[in-house]
């Protein structure tokens, strides 16, 4: 789908389930960014880093958090294949995931958009390894895409007990995600 080069950086509000902002700063094969946002009364901070290989399957994410309850780091690594570890472990339960998606980061739903061919009307299946905001616990999501025109997606998680339609710029980053988060920059 993306028509146009990821730009420098990208900035988003939140705005809903959470309030807060997010930025990140994409790179040649790598997303590097940061959330500080409060969920129900609490506060966090979580850092990213992910590579990517050239066909947009998630290789490794570095992430960390800070919280009143302190701080924590996760590293995930990934074959490629849908095999991946979870601070060296192998997480067996996590394989056939290509993709990661951070609870508390709009920008990691590009990657399916990058990484799947996605004709208008079909419904395509997009599970990814999970990482949440508080603890950084890791499930796995199913969540499926389909594609309404060139940038507009009905977007499904949790069994379709979520669903959102989700507005794109033209290199495949979010600019509405209703309830969720709204593109500033």
């Amino acid at each position: 789908m993306p028509d146009v080069p990821l730009p420098a950086f990208a900035a988003w509000r939140f705005a809903g389930a959470v309030d807060g902002f997010e930025v990140v700063y994409p790179g040649a094969r790598r997303l590097r960014g940061s959330t500080s946002a409060v969920e129900d009364g609490r506060p966090y901070v979580v850092r990213y880093d992910i590579a990517l290989d050239d066909r947009w399957r998630t290789r490794e994410v570095r992430v960390s958090s800070d919280t009143v309850a302190g701080q924590r780091s996760l590293v995930l690594t990934a074959d490629g294949d849908g095999h991946w570890t979870v601070d060296g472990v192998p997480a067996p339960r996590l394989d056939g995931l290509v993709d990661v998606d951070l609870e508390s980061s709009a920008c990691t739903n590009t990657l399916p958009i990058h990484r799947l061919e996605l004709p208008a009307g079909e419904v395509v299946a997009a599970p990814a390894v999970y990482v949440r905001a508080l603890d950084l616990s890791v499930a796995r999501l199913d969540q499926t895409y389909r594609r309404l025109d060139g940038r507009t997606f009905d977007y499904t998680s949790e069994g379709g007990a979520f669903r959102a339609t989700l507005v794109y710029d033209d290199a495949g980053l979010i600019v509405d995600y209703p309830g969720i988060a709204a593109r500033l920059a």
